[in-house]
């Protein structure tokens, strides 16, 4: 069939600005619905049908360990890997071995956003061709296109950086090329424009959706991510502190020399963010995900109010109402607490590679650095320092007794340092002498091991099979979606559907937190015809902060945390890296604070996986292996490089900083 002008239109679009290998030129790839342009348009059911193709072109969100999503996990830190592959280009990103001619797995990302950006367009300039539409539905197709043109362009910038702005544009045919050649926005006008995408999509999307529909964004998602990028707007790398002069100082946009990154101050930016995240809240439909209490659960400390939840945590079971929400136990649409969330098998295929290979049939090779194992708290919420007599930390010795609670299984004989410590502790890090069910297998050889990481360990560097890469370098692995019944060995074994939280309540209860604590004065932000003021208020974010802290069985903020900012800031970063451990939030956190630099830096500690199990195994050692050794610290990985094609193609598009023309 032939095509119409539209159809001319979009490829010719794409062959000029937006040409790259992914070979999505090819109509019929273009066509994955086999729709031409001439039907798209011709009754409601055609139309959505091309609506709801568009989302495939969007990366499952739990891809977070190995994916061409975003560098993730592996380039932050979080996790250390031995795998040197295209399967993990975050780990190749954070080795410096990423450019602008060999973008790994990562070349794709930016043509796709755009290709969904162009499909979003035509289907907007298209709409009122559809005779059959009730006004309802019209709603909500403009609701759901709105919001995937935004998540595209939220896509490229969180990773990208400023993004090419095309509005409503499909762009005229038969052009000269200067036509199609169009610089970037500055950060701030992209962030500006793409929150005001959400905001018009919000105003069109369901405040929920159908069990059948699960997965599918509302209006909660689009308000969730307006207040993770005016967060984002506001912290210190973008926002004229320190990181951002050190970042960008010296990229200006090539067109006009205005700085792409605001070198300038403005507190208002933290109020805007605490406006973002406070509208979510005051929704009233999202709550953190609780359990209650049983025979099970374990006594509180003393410092911890036992008054019902959220006031403290006397009526809920803390390992059970964190845990449950990744291991998939937990209804996954019936979670209050996931704003925005779906099921991912990327997560449920990842925690292969937790699993011991000849014990368990995993590839045991996520390691997690000490870093992460110190940053739990002890069970009364002290620092492994400050530990009390009452639950003390110790590097030496091994426990005498066992402790069941809450239906975690902690085995006699661990290492002190793994004892007392918070339940995010035991809901995520999996240590030697850590118990493993595996209850879904029906081999007995193949359950209810412990498994330990030393040299002559179970699941150590001599137990592999044969590949000296699978083994956890670092003697941890992240245990974080791993569900008791989760087994990759044996008869029957079987692992549960896990669900991805892409945006949990509690990281809009941290973001209005953190955004509060940066004011130093009163500041209003309108909001239609409305205004609002905000302030550092200690009650108001002991509040919200403090409902974190007593869903896990920790004690709220101190009075001496809460009345200084920079106390509490380092309170607050240390939260968010604990609670959203392996939620991939971390990445983005240390780019926006200005602590990326730093991190990569540190070198990569764990245990010493040389040595056997009671013969040195239990000391701190720093991680020799290329992986862990040669991690860059270049200021330039604040953001992928676009590719060098895509440059060369639109020479008003500048290159990020740092990665050449």
């Amino acid at each position: 069939m032939k095509l119409t002008k539209i159809g001319m239109m979009v490829i010719a679009t794409a062959a000029l600005l937006f040409n790259s290998s992914c070979n999505f030129l090819n109509v019929d790839d273009y066509f994955v619905d086999t729709f031409s342009y001439d039907s798209i348009f011709v009754n409601k059911i055609n139309l959505n049908k091309y609506l709801w193709n568009i989302p495939t072109q969007f990366d499952d969100e739990g891809g977070i360990w190995g994916s061409n999503k975003t560098p993730g996990v592996c380039a932050s830190g979080e996790a250390v890997v031995q795998w040197e592959t295209g399967e993990y280009p975050g780990l190749l990103f954070a080795l410096d071995r990423v450019t602008p001619d060999k973008l790994e797995n990562f070349g794709d990302v930016w043509p796709r956003m755009y290709k969904i950006i162009r499909r979003c367009n035509t289907l907007l300039a298209n709409i009122d061709k559809c005779q059959d539409l009730t006004t309802l539905e019209e709603r909500e197709v403009l609701g759901y296109t709105y919001f995937m043109r935004a998540y595209a362009y939220y896509n490229l910038l969180v990773d990208y950086g400023p993004v090419v702005l095309m509005g409503d544009d499909l762009l005229e045919t038969n052009e000269t090329p200067e036509y199609y050649n169009r610089p970037r926005a500055t950060f701030d006008e992209s962030v500006d424009y793409i929150c005001s995408e959400f905001e018009k999509a919000a105003q069109y999307m369901p405040l929920t959706v159908t069990v059948s529909q699960f997965g599918r964004p509302t209006r909660g998602a689009a308000y969730g991510l307006v207040a993770r990028l005016r967060l984002m707007q506001a912290s210190p790398s973008f926002n004229g502190g320190a990181s951002a002069r050190r970042y960008f100082a010296d990229w200006k946009r090539s067109t006009d020399g205005v700085n792409y990154v605001s070198q300038e101050y403005d507190e208002k930016k933290w109020a805007i963010a605490a406006h973002a995240a406070k509208r979510v809240i005051d929704m009233g439909i999202y709550e953190l995900h609780t359990v209650k209490r049983d025979t099970s659960t374990a006594e509180l400390p003393k410092n911890v109010p036992d008054a019902p939840f959220p006031e403290g945590a006397g009526d809920i079971d803390p390992y059970k109402s964190y845990k449950d929400m990744f291991s998939g136990e937990a209804i996954a649409f019936k979670n209050p607490e996931f704003v925005w969330g779906r099921n991912s098998s990327q997560v449920v295929n990842y925690t292969k590679h937790s699993f011991p290979v000849l014990l368990l049939g995993g590839w045991n090779g996520m390691a997690v650095p000490q870093k992460f194992v110190d940053a739990y708290y002890m069970e009364d919420g002290r620092d492994i320092h400050e530990s009390s007599v009452e639950y003390p930390y110790s590097e030496t010795g091994f426990t005498t007794e066992a402790k069941n609670r809450s239906g975690y299984q902690q085995q006699s004989g661990i290492f002190n340092m793994y004892n007392n410590r918070e339940w995010r502790f035991y809901a995520n890090i999996g240590f030697s002498g850590c118990f493993w069910p595996c209850s879904s297998t029906s081999e007995n050889n193949r359950k209810n091991k412990t498994v330990t990481y030393g040299l002559d360990g179970s699941a150590g560097k001599t137990q592999t099979d044969g590949n000296l890469q699978n083994y956890p370098i670092t003697g941890y692995v992240t245990k974080k979606y791993i569900h008791k019944d989760d087994a990759w060995a044996g008869n029957d074994s079987e692992r549960l559907n896990k669900a991805f939280g892409i945006i949990r309540y509690a990281e809009i209860l941290l973001s209005y937190v953190e955004a509060l604590n940066h004011l130093s004065g009163s500041q209003t932000v309108m909001d239609g015809e409305n205004t609002y003021t905000y302030s550092r208020n200690e009650a108001e974010m002991a509040k919200y902060f403090n409902m974190i802290r007593y869903r896990v069985g920790l004690p709220g903020l101190t009075a001496s945390q809460l009345s200084n900012p920079d106390v509490l800031e380092d309170v607050i970063e240390r939260e968010w890296m604990v609670e959203f451990f392996h939620e991939n939030r971390y990445y983005y956190n240390i780019r926006r604070w200005g602590t990326m630099e730093d991190c990569a830096r540190e070198p990569i500690i764990g245990m010493n996986t040389e040595a056997k199990e009671k013969e040195g195994f239990y000391t701190r050692t720093t991680v020799t292996h290329p992986v862990a050794r040669y991690r860059s610290a270049d200021k330039k990985l604040i953001f992928l490089p676009i590719s060098r094609n895509e440059i060369r193609k639109v020479p008003m598009m500048d290159q990020n900083p740092g990665w050449g023309n």
